[in-house]
């Protein structure tokens, strides 16, 4: 499988990225499990989690999702064959939460404690943090680098201006750059990232992966209707995709996905898969043939006239 080189770093991975959001929320550690087990045999590398997941679901308290992913770590062993991302800076409690430096240490000891791991490959800053500058946040990252608990760092919901003017400390300063963004980006909400931050990744070749990939499920499909929202513990945010833009992009993943003989969410993420400057489009799954299916997003080649004509249908 061809492998995508993160930022520029010397880590590589399969351009699918498995979203933890989903451990310990709204599946079991049993399920999670089988889940983690066929992603990782069938070749993929790349799984995102964050301390704060899921503390809405549990009374304020996160690290369900880092606990599930430690515990099937130490039963499947092969830590050297992941590609292991979690975040820190959400509220996690009580004067818990931001890039504070004296934060960051005591959340990776906590985050590594909870992944059974000696150290996280990507390590990302979950919110722009105004009240901590930059200078202490990287230094901070700089020291993990060095003891070898963190290998690369990456920054989430940054705006453009932020992450250029971390980018500017990291190389005033000689500490590491962020090599990652998160940001949200699918085909229904594209107007941010394409104006504002993709051409800054293209140009200083930080790896982008996306989250939202599948706008919490809107491109699935399964939501065509005010009646469809209670579908899921998500339905209530899609009401917003239901709009005639949302309706033309559902036609035309209909009849790529026919074409193509994939699902419309594997043409939506193979869409992410094909914009240049992403690595992988984070997507999580609750079932073992959800996921199969959109890992068919990999595997697939849109061509030139699919993403023209996904591009018109969405376009903003």
């Amino acid at each position: 499988m061809e492998k995508r080189t993160i930022g520029t770093s010397d880590l590589k991975v399969a351009p699918f990225m498995f979203g933890g959001n989903v451990f310990g929320w709204t599946i079991d550690q049993a399920t999670s499990f089988n889940l983690l087990d066929a992603f990782t045999d069938a070749g993929y590398n790349f799984i995102d989690t964050a301390d704060v997941y899921s503390a809405w679901a549990h009374d304020g308290e996160g690290g369900q999702s880092e606990t599930i992913i430690g515990n099937w770590l130490k039963q499947k062993g092969g830590r050297d064959k992941i590609i292991l991302a979690t975040k820190v800076g959400k509220p996690m409690g009580p004067d818990k939460k931001g890039l504070s430096a004296p934060y960051i240490k005591q959340a990776v000891e906590d985050s590594l404690k909870r992944l059974q791991t000696d150290y996280i490959d990507l390590y990302q800053s979950h919110d722009d943090d105004q009240d901590t500058s930059l200078e202490e946040t990287l230094n901070a990252y700089a020291e993990l680098i060095q003891e070898g608990k963190v290998r690369i760092i990456g920054a989430s919901n940054y705006k453009a201006d932020r992450l250029a003017e971390a980018l500017a400390v990291s190389k005033q300063q000689g500490f590491p750059a962020y090599q990652t963004l998160q940001p949200e980006y699918n085909l229904y909400e594209r107007e941010d990232y394409e104006k504002n931050l993709e051409p800054l990744c293209l140009e200083r070749n930080i790896g982008v992966v996306t989250y939202f990939s599948l706008a919490s499920g809107f491109l699935t499909g399964k939501y065509r209707s005010e009646a469809d929202l209670n579908k899921s513990k998500r339905g209530g945010g899609i009401k917003k995709y239901l709009t005639p833009r949302g309706m033309n992009i559902l036609k035309a993943l209909d009849e790529a996905a026919k074409e193509y003989e994939v699902t419309p969410a594997a043409i939506a993420l193979a869409w992410l898969i094909a914009r240049p400057g992403i690595i992988a489009p984070i997507a999580s799954a609750t079932s073992v043939t959800q996921l199969q299916e959109s890992l068919k997003a990999a595997e697939i080649k849109l061509s030139a006239l699919t993403i023209s004509a996904l591009n018109d249908a969405s376009a903003y």
